[in-house]
C-alpha cells in the first residue's frame, strides 16, 4: 500500500516506531492525569489550570525553539526532550506510588513538559521532509497521525483498566518507560544533516532568524490568514474538548472513566480512517477547501456534543470530529512541507504552532470556569457556534480558496 512507502526509509521507520510507542505512553498519561485531577479537585477549572501550566512554557519558548531547530541537529533536540520528559514523569510516578503526589507537583511537571514540547514539536515536523522523499510525504504524515491515533484507541482502554485496578501511578510510570524507548529509537537513527544551510553563510542573530521566519509567513496570505483564524477559533474548540470533556461525561453519563476513554478512542478511530484515505494520495488537491471544510464540520460536531443526546450520539459526533481534525491537520502540514523551504521549516512550524495556540490558555480558563458555573453542555454548544462562525470567515479570502 502506498501509505506505507515511507516505512521503507530506515530513518523514518525508526522515528515512527519510537514515536508510536511514546504516543501510547502519553495516552496512558493523559487519561490518568485527567481522572486524577478530577478525583482530587472535582473541578473542570483545575484541569484547565493544569493545561495552562503546560501551554504557557510552550508559548514562551516555541519561537526560540523554531530558531534552534533550524540551527542544530533536529534529532538531538528530540532526544534531549524525550530524556527530560522521561525523567520528570518518572519522578511523578514515584511520588504517586508513595501517595505524596500533590496538585503543585502536577503543575511543575506540566510546565516542564510544555518547555520540552517547544523544541520537540517543531523538530519533529521539520525532520520528516529531511528523511522522506517528497512523493512519500502524504503517506509519512498520515502514518504520523495514525501512530498518534492508534495510541488514542489502545491507550484509553488500557489506562482505564490501570486506573481502576492499579491506580494512576502505574500509568505515569509506563509513560516514563515509553520516553526511554523513543530515545533509544532516536539514537539508532543515522545522522540527519541540516538541510538548506551553507557552512559559509554569514552568522545571524536569533532576532534575524525570527524575522526571516515571520517574513516568510507574512508573504503568504494563505499562511497568515489561517494562523490568525486558528488563533481565535481554538479558544472555543480546545477549551471545551480539553478542559470540560471529563466534566461533560461525569454530568451526563455518570462517574465512569470507561465512557471518557471510549469517547477518546472513537475520536482516534475517525482520525485513523481519514489518515488512511488521505495517505494513499501522492499529492492532495483543493487543499484550501479541504482544510476549511473539515474545520467547519469539526466545529459543528462540537456543538452536537453539547446537545441533549445519548452517549451514542456524542460518540458519533466525536468520531466525525476526529476524522475532520485529521483531514485538516494532514492537508495543512502537507502544504507547509511542500511550499516552505527546508531551512525555514522549524521557524515556520513554530510560528504556526505559536500563533495557533497563543490564546488556548484563555480558552482553557474560560471553558473550565464556564463549565463549573453553568454546566459542561452549554460550553460545547456555544464553542461550536462561535468557532464555526470564525472559521467560515477564512473562506472569504481568495488566497485560501485558491490553495490547491
Amino acid at each position: 500500500m502506498s501509505i506505507f512507502r515511507a516505512l521503507s526509509q530506515r530513518s523514518f521507520a525508526l522515528l515512527w516506531s519510537g514515536q508510536t510507542l511514546s504516543r501510547l505512553g502519553d495516552s496512558l498519561y493523559n487519561i490518568a492525569l485527567a481522572w486524577w485531577v478530577l478525583e482530587k479537585t472535582g473541578s473542570a477549572a483545575a484541569m484547565g489550570v493544569v493545561l495552562i501550566f503546560s501551554m504557557v512554557p510552550t508559548l514562551l519558548f516555541l519561537l526560540v525553539g523554531g530558531v534552534v531547530v533550524d540551527r542544530l541537529p533536529r534529532l538531538r533536540l528530540m532526544l534531549a526532550s524525550d530524556l527530560l520528559c522521561g525523567l520528570v514523569v518518572g519522578l511523578i510516578a514515584l511520588l504517586a506510588f508513595q501517595q505524596w503526589l500533590a496538585l503543585w507537583h502536577v503543575f511543575v511537571m506540566s510546565a516542564i513538559f510544555g518547555f520540552a514540547q517547544a523544541f520537540f514539536y517543531p523538530a519533529y515536523r521539520a525532520v520528516i521532509p529531511d528523511i522522506v522523499p517528497a512523493e512519500s510525504l502524504p503517506g509519512a504524515n498520515s502514518l504520523r497521525t495514525i501512530s498518534l491515533q492508534v495510541a488514542q484507541i489502545i491507550g484509553p482502554g488500557i489506562a482505564a483498566a490501570i486506573v481502576a485496578l492499579g491506580g494512576t501511578a502505574l500509568a505515569f510510570a509506563l509513560d516514563g518507560v515509553s520516553f526511554v524507548i523513543s530515545a533509544a529509537c532516536l539514537l539508532a537513527m543515522p545522522h540527519v544533516p541540516l538541510q538548506g544551510r551553507s557552512d559559509t553563510a554569514k552568522p545571524s542573530s536569533v532576532l534575524q532568524d525570527l524575522r526571516a521566519g515571520f517574513s516568510a509567513v507574512l508573504q503568504s496570505p494563505w499562511l497568515w490568514v489561517t494562523i490568525a483564524i486558528a488563533c481565535f477559533s481554538t479558544i472555543f474548540v480546545s477549551g471545551p474538548l480539553e478542559a470540560a470533556l471529563p466534566l461533560l461525561v461525569k454530568q451526563d453519563f455518570g462517574e465512569n472513566v470507561s465512557i471518557f476513554a471510549l469517547l477518546t478512542s472513537l475520536s482516534a478511530i475517525g482520525s485513523i480512517i481519514a489518515a488512511l484515505v488521505l495517505g494513499h494520495f501522492k499529492r492532495l488537491r483543493w487543499r484550501g477547501w479541504l482544510t476549511y471544510g473539515a474545520w467547519l464540520v469539526a466545529s459543528l460536531m462540537l456543538l452536537a456534543m453539547g446537545l441533549p443526546i445519548s452517549v451514542v450520539g456524542v460518540g458519533v459526533a466525536i468520531f466525525v470530529q476526529g476524522a475532520m481534525f485529521s483531514m485538516l491537520g494532514l492537508a495543512w502540514i502537507n502544504t507547509l512541507q511542500e511550499f516552505v523551504p527546508s531551512d525555514l521549516q522549524g521557524r515556520v512550524a513554530s510560528i504556526d504552532e505559536w500563533g495557533s495556540a497563543a490564546l488556548v490558555p484563555v480558552g482553557l480558563a474560560l471553558a473550565g470556569i464556564a463549565a463549573d458555573w453553568m454546566g459542561a453542555a452549554p460550553v460545547f454548544v456555544w464553542g461550536g457556534v462561535i468557532s464555526a462562525a470564525i472559521i467560515a470567515l477564512g473562506l472569504l479570502h481568495p488566497a485560501i480558496r485558491a490553495v490547491d
